[in-house]
């Protein structure tokens, strides 16, 4: 199916890649149905990918796998929040951040505090806000990045 997009232009997306977001995210409630892109000729998947909304085409949020920023991060959350994904297994379990990106690049950051918890399988997620106080809404990762960048070879 093809995707209208603000920044990527008509992206050809497979229907099984869709994501469903039954309760929307934060403040954007009403948009339900997401895919996660990229681009990147290399077919590799980079770091920062894009949650795209399908219904909005300018709707796009960069994200990234907090295990990168943070290797142990485990959000504090009710399992009420989780149970319209089904059966979360380590196998299915995708866990994004929203990463902003200001115009002074060394402020970019994370938000630790509401991530995108997403069920592989069932290809349903949700937003959550997690408990844990000592997690941010604005996680610093400026310095981890170029650090994760020089271990790469900075490539």
């Amino acid at each position: 199916m093809l995707v209208r997009t603000k920044h990527f232009g008509e992206v050809d997306l497979n229907e099984d890649k869709i994501i469903n977001f039954d309760q929307g995210i934060l403040g954007f409630e009403d948009n339900k149905k997401y895919a996660i892109i990229y681009d990147n000729e290399s077919g590799e998947r980079p770091d920062i990918t894009w949650l795209q909304n399908l219904e909005e085409p300018a709707l796009a949020i960069p994200v990234i796998s907090p295990f990168i920023i943070k290797p142990d991060y485990n959000p504090t959350v009710e399992d009420a929040q989780l149970s319209s994904l089904g059966e979360l297994t380590p196998e299915n379990l995708v866990v994004l951040v929203s990463v902003t990106v200001p115009n002074d690049i060394k402020k970019i950051s994370v938000n630790l505090k509401a991530p995108f918890v997403i069920n592989a399988d069932t290809k349903k997620g949700c937003q959550v806000i997690a408990d844990n106080a000592d997690y941010e809404v604005k996680h610093y990762i400026y310095e981890k990045l170029q650090a994760i960048k020089n271990e790469k070879g900075g490539k």
